[in-house]
């Protein structure tokens, strides 16, 4: 019994580290979730909401790939199929929408300069922008998923806790510190800056997404 605690720590520790690591890599990019939740920052509108929604959402998702789901996606081509021309849909409507606001600017209602939005449409655009969105799925699921199930018993448990950390970190910053540098962010040119940005990255991804398979 003793000695099977020395081989249970050995793995235990690489597994969460593995999971933080990987999770960090992935989330830590321009996209349309990482792009919402600084726009809720910025505008110190339903923070907290916004980082306890992406982070559990990619908690759960992450150890619904790790215990199978991953695999049942990789095996489907009409899954694949619906999530690459859905997904292109979905961040070509995004795109969109963020250069109708940097064309516009203030007159387009940006929120750092008027009053916070309900939770409801911000809830229900965080959901959106987190299971509408496939790179969600394809990195968290299947990626993630892929990752974790090469651990067995708790080290695959402490995988998942690792990567539901780095989740919790990155969202954490990006949303809190975006509110704590607000006040040095709210000229209108800063926000149609941003949404420039953010335009072109949704749109370039996707016509990636839809000019080529995902796997």
């Amino acid at each position: 019994m003793d000695a099977a605690f020395p081989t249970f720590d050995a793995a235990v520790g690489p597994a969460a580290l593995q999971g933080l690591l990987a999770m960090g890599g992935l989330i830590v990019a321009i996209g349309a979730q990482n792009a919402l939740v600084l726009r809720q920052g910025l505008a110190r509108s339903h923070v907290g909401v916004v980082v306890a929604v992406c982070t559990l959402s990619d908690w759960w998702l992450t150890a619904a790939g790790v215990y199978g789901l991953g695999r049942l996606i990789v095996d489907s081509p009409l899954a694949l199929q619906v999530f690459r021309f859905g997904g292109a849909a979905f961040l070509a409507m995004y795109a969109a929408r963020a250069a109708r606001r940097a064309w516009q600017g203030a007159a387009a209602g940006l929120v750092a300069a008027g009053p916070a939005e309900r939770l409801g449409p911000t809830l229900a655009a965080v959901l959106a922008m987190t299971y509408l969105n496939p790179h969600v799925y394809l990195d968290t699921v299947v990626l993630m998923g892929t990752l974790g199930a090469q651990h067995d018993g708790l080290a695959r448990l402490a995988f998942v806790g690792g990567a539901g950390a780095a989740s919790a970190l990155w969202f954490s910053t990006l949303g809190f510190g975006a509110a704590a540098a607000a006040r040095w962010l709210r000229h209108p040119q800063v926000w149609r800056a941003i949404d420039a940005v953010v335009a072109g990255v949704m749109a370039w991804m996707a016509v990636q997404l839809a000019a080529k398979p995902l796997l």
